[in-house]
């Protein structure tokens, strides 16, 4: 049996039991060498079992539990590829690669990869969750992308200050959890039902509002130019327009990316975080 044919059997017998994917996504990391840099990645998955987005067809999320699929099976086949076998795509190298090698940069390269292929691939599912669910999905997407860059490109993602600050996206470390965690800005339970766009901008906390609005909005376009780079994924440009997150979705509600009147604090961490070009 091939290792593409064997992680979709392993993924298959997983696919209805969030206990038993959150176990399988666990498994990947008890090799030595790669342990610690599980808790991004299992911190997250734990937040998508509480709200429930993982549960079986019917009640979870068609577009989570895919894209949530993708990054198991690339995983589990890069785990079990036996020497000389050909990966069946990119992502899955990118994965071998962290495997022999694993740091912070392999580590982005390879998990960041394969959440873009599921975003790629998983457009129409998007497309029919609901536009705070979507907000939420776009959020998601950049916010992974910012850490990636924190560790790799510290200059667009801090700008003058990024060589102190790349250590706050290193998966190793619990500050990862201020650029993966998204419990403390979204609704915690799926379906989203009682919350409109404007009641959740209204709610945002600062810390967020800074990142968001402060920081990662407005470079996402270089932010994204970064990510097609160095995942291999050109796709992935065309999920941001005039700095505005559009994925599985036209370019609207841009009052949601976008302050037209930045207060203090937002200047101040615009101006000290402005990308090095």
């Amino acid at each position: 049996m091939s290792a593409e044919d064997l992680a979709a059997e392993r993924i298959g017998a997983v696919r209805d039991d969030v206990g038993a994917r959150f176990r399988l996504a666990g498994e990947f990391y008890r090799s030595p060498g790669r342990r610690r840099f599980a808790r991004g990645e299992l911190s997250f998955l734990r937040w998508e079992l509480q709200r429930g987005v993982l549960e079986p067809p019917g009640a979870g999320s068609p577009w989570w539990r895919a894209v949530n699929e993708r990054l198991l099976r690339d995983k589990v086949e890069a785990d079990v590829l036996r020497p000389g076998e050909q990966a069946s795509s990119r992502a899955v190298e990118l994965w071998v690669a962290f495997t022999r090698r694993p740091s912070p940069e392999t580590w982005y390269r390879a998990h960041n990869a394969s959440i873009v292929a599921g975003y790629l691939a998983h457009q129409d599912l998007a497309r029919r969750e609901v536009p705070l669910e979507r907000l939420m999905i776009n959020v998601s997407l950049l916010r992974a992308l910012y850490a990636h860059a924190l560790v790799a490109a510290p200059g667009l993602a801090m700008g003058r200050i990024g060589a102190v600050t790349r250590f706050l996206g290193d998966p190793r470390f619990g500050t990862v959890g201020l650029f993966l965690n998204l419990c403390r800005v979204f609704p915690q339970r799926y379906p989203v039902r009682d919350m409109s766009l404007p009641e959740l901008i209204a709610a945002e906390r600062v810390l967020p509002r800074l990142l968001d609005h402060g920081v990662i909005c407005p470079r996402l376009t270089d932010l994204y130019a970064f990510a097609a780079a160095t995942l291999d994924q050109p796709g992935v440009t065309e999920f941001v327009v005039n700095e505005v997150p559009c994925y599985a979705d036209p370019p609207q509600d841009s009052y949601a990316w976008h302050i037209e009147h930045p207060d203090l604090a937002l200047r101040l961490v615009r101006g000290v975080t402005k990308p090095v070009r």
